[in-house]
């Protein structure tokens, strides 16, 4: 999906309780723009970024972020990751290798719920992203007070920096807008009610009847019953039933 629908942002979202975002030593504006706009998809707002190697601000990232860095708050820049983690309270720090420090591992869904915990806590958070090459190093972990993990295939979970940091910020997306898991989007029509399906499947079951599909009255009842199933799994809208309707008009009158 390409486009910003909006050209500014609702103050509630920025001013709403969440993670800030670092980039540690980020070495492309353009994984920097890309990183920008995964976050905005998905309800962040704050971006901070540790010795940018190309420098800050850069034209590459602003290109690649699709309006993304002009609608957000300005970038905050540091030349340290102690500085730009000097007022958080709980941090995570995203990376695939196993590390020797001990330090819960969460994956991003449950970090997720968990920084949400947090937010609601009045704690401010962050989540770290290394540098496009090779990661955070055991230093910069060692800021973290948890780790978040992405299971991958084994033999290449290789990500950049856009991709990473869309993978985790998405499950924060999925607590905060709440999106349902499943929805059936039915225009100007809405779903038949019982009356209308009962008068479809009324009709349709004797002119099967009388076209004499039944064959074997035994087997009536229950081939009856399963032909209504099929309709009734489709829960089809009122103007689907009159187009059924148009459908046994248009075959009874060619009969």
């Amino acid at each position: 999906m390409t486009g910003t629908n909006r050209k500014s942002l609702d103050p509630a979202l920025v001013n709403a309780p969440q993670p800030v975002i670092v980039l540690v030593n980020p070495q492309m504006g353009e994984n920097i723009g890309a990183a920008a706009r995964a976050m905005l998809n998905c309800g962040l707002c704050h971006l901070r970024i540790v010795n940018p190697r190309d420098g800050w601000p850069n034209e590459r990232a602003n290109a690649m972020s699709s309006g993304a860095l002009e609608l957000m708050p300005p970038v905050e820049v540091f030349e340290n990751l102690a500085d730009a983690l000097a007022d958080c309270q709980t941090v995570y720090a995203t990376t695939a290798r196993p590390r020797d420090l001990v330090k819960p591992v969460l994956t991003p869904r449950f970090a997720a719920e968990d920084m949400a915990s947090a937010t609601q806590n009045g704690e401010k958070t962050a989540i770290l992203f290394g540098a496009e090459r090779a990661g955070l190093s055991n230093d910069e972990v060692a800021f973290a007070h948890k780790i978040i993990t992405i299971p991958l295939n084994p033999g290449f979970s290789s990500l950049n920096l856009g991709q990473s940091v869309l993978l985790v910020t998405y499950e924060w997306s999925q607590i905060v807008f709440k999106a349902a898991e499943e929805t059936l989007p039915t225009g100007k029509s809405e779903i038949a009610t019982g009356d209308e399906f009962e008068n479809f499947f009324t009709r349709l079951d004797q002119e099967l009847t009388n076209a004499r599909f039944y064959r074997v009255d035994e087997m009536k009842d229950i081939i009856s019953r399963n032909i209504k199933s099929l309709f009734q799994r489709a829960k089809p809208t009122n103007q689907e039933i009159n187009t059924l309707h148009g459908v046994l008009t248009a075959l009874i009158s060619k009969k």
